[in-house]
Order: C-alpha cells, then structure tokens, then sequence
C-alpha cells in the first residue's frame, strides 16, 4: 500500500544508499552509527555523523514571511544539532566538534538576518548542551548562495566524536528478554524552554502539506514543490489548537528534543547494562530495524502518541501502519536494557521531566531483524 508520505516523493526506506556499504570502514556493522579506527590509537573509534532538518526550515520560511519575525529561524539550529548529536550517543560516544552547512536563495530571504538567527541558534543550542556536561567545540562551517538549486534553504550540520572500542554499543549484545525503554519526544523537559510538540525532524514534510492552507502554496510558490497534490490542509501557521496546546505552525516547526542529557546519566550509572540506543529519525518507530542482528522487537506498551500526530493522521489521511514507519509517534529515544535495571533508570528521564516507560521487549528473530507493534490503532509487523 503506497502511503501519502511516498506520494509526495519522499523515500522512508532511502533505497539506494547500500551502494556505500563496500566503501564503508565500519567496524560494528550491526551498530547504531558507524565506528572508524582511530589511526591514532588501536584503543579508540571515531565517529563522524552528518544530518539536517529535512523540509522544516520551508515551514519556518513561511512563518517568517507571514510574521516577519527572523526569530522563528533559530530553531532550526536545535534541530539540526539534537539529530547529529542524539545519533552519536548511540554508540556510546563523546562529541568533540559540530560544523555547519547552511545553503539558501538569497533572492528569498534576507542572507545576514537569517544567519544571524541560526548562530544565536546554535548558541543557545551548544550552552544547553554545555550546562549538563556535554561540550561541544563550534568549528564554523560553510554558507552557500545557491539559486539555481534551493527555493529557499537547507540547513545540515557533522559532529564528529570519539569512543573507546571497548564502550562501543554495537548491539550485538541484545538479547532476548532485554527490555526497550521509551523516552517522550513531546511535552516539556527541565532544559526546554517551551512545551515540544514532539515531531521532531520527520514526517514533516506531510504534516505541512496536509496541515497548511493550499493559499499559502500560491501566495508562496517557493514552498511547494513538483507533486500535484500540493498543499491540501485546513489551518493557518497561527491558529491555536487546544489539544495541541499551541499553534499549528508551532507544532510543526517545534525543535528536535535532545535526549543527550537523559543518555548521558543513563551510561555513567548503568553502562554496561545498556545494550542498545535508538535515536528515532527516519523511520520512526521502526528504527531499531538497523541495531542488532536477529533481534525481534516487539512493542505493545506504547507511549501515547502526541496530539501532533493524530492531527497529521486524520487530515492525510495516512494509514497507522505507515504513521509509524514515518513518524516516531511520541516515542523520540529507546534504551535497550537487562531486564534487571529497566525500572530502576525511569528515574533519570523522570528527574529532567522527561516522560519515560518500558514500552516492549525483545526477542529472537527468524534470521533478519523484525518489529511488532500492538498499538491502540492495529498491530502491525516490520522486517529488515
């Protein structure tokens, strides 16, 4: 069955990147992120990982066009920082540097107002970090003026970090009876300033075709794209929803959550308990397909899923089954852990008000990795 996300020419499987697997020095195939040898120490990995935030700087384009207010651009910097570094701490590493990439029409947007947005971004963003013992050297980066390529703008970033081999989560150590750990993607955590609506950095591109008004498509062209569909929603950027506790338009552009800080505690009190980490980007809940070798996931105690998404399901009218390949449906984060400490590490998300709970368990699979989801909505199967 073709989802509504598919169809406005988004690939959630991203077919097509295993051509770079022969290319890769990747020494835990089966870890969340590749680990390269540090040619410095036989001791210690390296971990390079680059990432962006997809499609929702076009929204915030268009609450800046709307509002005129640049402000709404320094989200994107929290965004473009929590998917690279909420990615490392997978494996167990320890951040060093973060560049970024920042490429936009200047044609469209005001250049030094929106670069000036994303550096205080990227401050705030950084000192957050710092605050809780994560620090992280701000490198610089790159800016391009590209015309010819961008309606608008694209923001990315690359982190690098190191870990000691010996540290590495590789996820080979999952084993059956080892239980998943949840952590809420929404709501308010202690280092936030402002409630999340819990979407992160996925899905977004349906959520803004099937939330915006089609006059926003004509009174900005730049923002649509070549699908015939277009944009099909009911809402304008600011209407206030109760259920969403906020505006539509701040739903969709709500930044990325870290859970670094949660992660972070979890390791230095548990350490070799975890077994496994899963930032769900793309993917959404079926994420945890790349961890493992032979592992079967099954969830079937939840989190309830953030107003967010059962707005976005009802006006696409997407099917649940793919709502949860494409988004990670409240669920932002999942620790793999002996069944022993499960109980005992709720406490740390708990004391950063983060909303946390055993949502599954894990299994021996048939050969290839596999999820299970039982869920209020249907159960639904996954395989690698």
């Amino acid at each position: 069955m073709s989802s509504e996300y598919a169809e406005l020419g988004v690939d959630v499987d991203k077919e097509g990147i295993e051509v770079f697997r022969a290319s890769l020095n990747n020494m835990f195939p089966w870890a969340f992120c590749t680990v390269i040898q540090d040619p410095e120490s036989e001791d210690r990995g390296i971990v390079l990982h680059t990432d962006g935030a997809g499609s929702k700087p076009v929204q915030n384009y268009l609450h800046w066009k709307e509002s005129e207010e640049v402000e709404w651009f320094e989200g994107i910097a929290q965004d473009v920082l929590a998917m690279n570094l909420d990615d490392i701490i997978c494996v167990g590493a320890r951040p060093i540097a973060f560049v970024d990439y920042i490429a936009l029409n200047k044609a469209m947007l005001s250049k030094k107002d929106i670069l000036s947005a994303l550096s205080s971004g990227f401050g705030k963003s950084l000192k957050s970090m710092k605050d809780y013992g994560i620090e992280i050297f701000f490198g610089g980066g790159e800016t391009a003026d590209l015309p010819d390529q961008l309606r608008t703008l694209d923001v990315s970033g690359t982190i690098t970090g190191r870990v000691n081999l010996s540290d590495v989560i590789t996820g080979r150590e999952i084993e059956p009876d080892d239980l998943i750990v949840g952590l809420r993607s929404g709501g308010q955590a202690k280092y936030e300033c402002n409630e999340n609506s819990g979407i992160m950095c996925n899905g977004i591109t349906l959520a803004r075709h099937c939330l915006m008004k089609k006059e926003y498509e004509r009174k900005y062209p730049e923002i649509g794209g070549p699908q015939e569909k277009g944009y099909y929603g009911k809402f304008f950027y600011d209407d206030y929803l109760d259920e969403l506790r906020m505006t539509v338009g701040e739903a969709i552009v709500s930044p990325t959550r870290f859970f670094a800080p949660v992660v972070k505690e979890v390791l230095e009190k548990y350490g070799s308990k975890v077994v496994g980490l899963i930032h769900n980007t793309g993917g959404g809940q079926t994420k945890c397909l790349n961890l493992g070798e032979n592992v079967h996931y099954f969830k079937n105690d939840l989190i309830e899923p953030d107003p967010v998404f059962s707005l976005v399901q009802h006006e696409s009218g997407e099917d649940w089954r793919h709502m949860f390949q494409n988004f990670n449906m409240g669920i932002g984060f999942e620790i793999v852990i002996k069944k022993d400490y499960a109980e005992d590490i709720l406490d740390i998300p708990e004391k950063f008000g983060v909303e946390a709970k055993i949502i599954g368990r894990c299994e021996e699979s048939d050969g290839k990795n596999k999820v299970t989801i039982e869920s209020e909505f249907g159960k639904f199967r996954y395989r690698a």
